[in-house]
């Protein structure tokens, strides 16, 4: 699945879990932990869709957070196992899902450029942008905070592939969904920035 799929798939299982759970989520949290992941693909000594998409992984590195925050840390937890248990599980190649108990490849073979895989990547964002829409989180998406700075990941990936096209490009038709999340985290991050520069002058002249 491309990023665009993980990142919609990503913010509405944390949803549907924070609405379950009467608890709140960092949605820059949210968008970086539905595409960590594929960390794997700047390091070049892992196999990508091995190591880092494994469930067991993946677990065992949340149980700190499960012991401390609880029930507030489930929807973080389906956000990221969302890319390999469904996203990525999806497709054709496949991923190590159940690594190190086992090094099979596990995919249901959709093709990623094929009209199934693209069809399910274009509904999980219209519904993820009216989620956003209708639940006001654009606009909590805005608000000056440095959390946003999160968003510079998924920010970065995004251009990367959709723009610049690395790692084989996005479909045609997933583009223009790509480049409307690339605006949105570009929007929060300079919202912060500028918000943190205008206190910083602020600071100065009282000074």
């Amino acid at each position: 699945m491309f990023a665009v799929g993980h990142l919609a798939l990503g913010y509405l299982l944390a949803k549907v879990f924070q609405r379950f759970l009467k608890t709140d989520v960092n949605l820059p949290l949210v968008f970086f932990l539905s595409l960590i992941p594929d960390v794997d693909l700047l390091i070049p000594a892992i196999l990508h869709r091995g190591i880092s998409h494994s469930i067991i992984v993946l677990t065992l590195l949340f149980i700190p957070f499960f012991l401390y925050f609880k029930k507030s840390s489930l929807p973080y937890f389906v956000a990221v196992a969302q890319h390999a248990l469904v996203g990525d599980l999806l497709t054709n190649e496949g991923v190590q899902v159940l690594w190190p108990l086992t090094s099979a490849w596990f995919g249901l073979g959709f093709e990623m450029r094929g009209s199934e895989n693209i069809s399910v990547e274009c509904i999980s964002f219209l519904l993820a942008i009216a989620v956003l829409v209708w639940t006001s989180d654009l606009g909590r998406l805005f608000k000056p905070s440095k959390s946003s700075l999160l968003l510079a990941f998924p920010a970065s990936v995004i251009l990367l592939s959709a723009v610049l096209g690395k790692a084989g490009g996005v479909p045609v038709e997933l583009l223009l969904p790509h480049l409307v999340f690339l605006a949105v985290f570009v929007l929060a991050i300079a919202s912060f920035l500028l918000g943190f520069v205008r206190a910083s002058l602020v600071e100065i002249k009282r000074v």
